[in-house]
This record gives structure tokens, C-alpha cells and sequence, in this order.
């Protein structure tokens, strides 16, 4: 390891950024490093822009790829080697298109769920929807995190590194109990891999258990962890949860982040009237005289 990549990962380390940030930090960097044959350390702005361009020209990447070497790039020059640049001008990060999530509908998640034949997977998925917890969420999950007697369970360190309480509802209470009785796994881990019980089961496993269940539902829409997540503060929108009870239960650090569901509720974008409902009624629609 070279000392400015040592350096580096020391200042993620007190930037308390996840293992997973820092791995993908690292990796960025040492490709910006190898596509020159130089160190960062004598690379300047020019260099950036010039690599920038390689990105989407030569390696044909999107948006929201070039923004993760943007933002490697961004921490490696900005907090370990402290350059005094405008960010914003070197390294500006590309438009990302704006796309709306698909939405399943109640129905649509009892059929997917009720298609899941692993117990252990089921409750995963459950917990995911019933929660709104992210799929990393909710394999962290301990059995000291259920909290019965309050109804709600415990996110230790969510994304962001952040603590939060969600709810337990009665259902995902019942559900859990019985794969508890069930499996009574013996590990720190509610769910733990059955290959290697001192981890939890695999976020590569429940994704290949949601693939199956979608084939087996005949299902037209992808349902993955994350869509349970969206349906679950999609269908509390519908339901008449207001939006800061949502975004503090989905863990959003900003109020846009949860207003965007405002946009996939079929509620909230049939509740208003059209205005050619106001007008008076197509002369093309009326009923016209039958010839004798």
C-alpha cells in the first residue's frame, strides 16, 4: 500500500464513512492512478477532466457510475491532499436522469411474497416491506433489535450511520415469531447464512429468491428489496401517513428524497380533476338521434 493510499483510507476511517464506501473509494482512485501511470499527487485538474472524458467516451459508462470516481476523486483531493480548487468546476458531477421507481400494488405484493417458499428469505422480504427497511438493513438485524413489547424495531446504524426506530407491525410480529419457533437459529444474527452462521445471509441470495418469486407469481413488474421498500412508503402516502412520519421511518436524510413518492401514488395523482371534466360534455360522446 503507497503512503497517499494509506493516507487515504486513515481519512475515511475518521470520516466514519462504511467499509463499503471506502473499498469503492479506493478502487476509483487506483484506476484513475493506473490510467495515467502517475500518482494523484502530481495529476491536476486538466488530468481530471481529461480522465472524465475517457470515462464516457472510450468506456462508455453512465451517470451515476462516473459519479462514484467523482466523488472518490472529490475526497482524495479535497481532504487528503487538500487542494484549495473549485470542486464544483473540476470535478462536476453529471445530470442523472430522473426516474420514477415502479410501485407494486398490495395485491401485487401479496402474490409476490405468498411466492417465496425459504422461510428465513420470506421473513427477510416481509420485514423489508412491513418496515421500509433497506435489504443491508434488514440482514443486520439482531434478535435484541425486536423490540415486541413496544412494537418497533431497533436500525442500528442504517445508511449514513445512522440510528432509527420503525414500526413492528402485528403481522411482521407473528411472521417472525413463528420462523423464530421454527429456525431458533444460534447466532448474533436474526438471519443468519446457514453455510456460515457467524454472517448473515447473503444480499446476493434474497435477490436470487426475489427472481424466483417473480417467475413463479407470473408477475409483469421486477420486485427486488428495494421495490418493497418503495411500496412501503407508497402505500402508507395512500393510506394518509403524512410525508414526515414517512421520511423519518424510511431514514431520509432530506425531504425531497421522500416528496418523490408524491409522484408514484396513484392516490395523489387521481385525487385532483382533470379540467376537461369541467367542460361540457364532447359533442363526439353524445348520443345522437337513430334514423328510422
Amino acid at each position: 500500500m503507497t503512503a497517499l493510499r494509506r493516507r487515504m483510507s486513515q481519512d475515511m476511517q475518521l470520516k466514519n464513512l462504511s467499509p463499503r464506501t471506502q473499498a469503492t473509494y479506493l478502487g476509483a482512485v487506483s484506476r484513475f492512478d493506473r490510467h495515467f501511470g502517475k500518482s494523484p499527487e502530481v495529476l491536476g485538474p486538466e488530468h481530471i477532466r481529461q480522465y472524465q472524458v475517457h470515462l464516457v467516451t472510450e468506456k462508455n459508462l453512465g451517470p451515476s457510475a462516473i459519479n462514484v470516481s467523482v466523488y472518490a476523486l472529490r475526497f482524495l483531493y479535497n481532504f487528503t491532499l487538500g487542494r484549495n480548487w473549485n470542486f464544483d468546476r473540476v470535478l462536476p458531477h453529471p445530470k442523472l436522469p430522473k426516474k420514477l421507481p415502479t410501485i407494486p400494488s398490495p395485491q401485487e405484493v401479496a402474490r409476490f411474497l405468498n411466492a417465496v417458499t425459504s422461510l428465513p428469505h420470506y421473513c427477510i422480504l416481509c420485514t423489508c416491506y412491513a418496515a421500509g427497511l433497506r435489504i443491508s438493513e434488514a440482514l443486520k438485524l439482531r434478535p435484541g433489535d425486536i423490540d415486541s413489547l413496544r412494537s418497533v424495531i431497533r436500525v442500528a446504524q442504517g445508511k449514513g450511520a445512522k440510528d432509527r426506530y420503525v414500526m413492528l407491525s402485528s403481522n411482521l410480529r407473528d411472521v417472525l415469531r413463528h420462523y423464530w419457533h421454527q429456525d431458533r437459529p444460534d447466532s448474533e444474527w436474526l438471519f443468519p447464512s446457514r453455510s456460515d452462521p457467524t454472517r448473515p445471509i447473503s444480499t446476493a441470495s434474497v435477490r436470487a429468491r426475489c427472481r424466483l418469486a417473480v417467475r413463479a407469481s407470473r408477475l409483469p413488474k421486477k420486485i427486488t428489496p428495494h421495490t418493497l421498500r418503495h411500496a412501503f412508503a407508497g402505500h402508507l402516502l395512500e393510506s394518509g401517513t403524512n410525508l414526515r412520519t414517512i421520511q423519518l421511518l424510511m431514514g431520509h436524510r432530506s425531504r425531497e428524497t421522500t416528496a418523490r413518492y408524491l409522484h408514484l401514488t396513484p392516490g395523489q395523482t387521481t385525487s385532483g380533476t382533470s379540467p376537461l371534466d369541467q367542460l361540457p360534455r364532447p359533442a363526439c360522446l353524445q348520443d345522437s338521434p337513430r334514423t328510422p
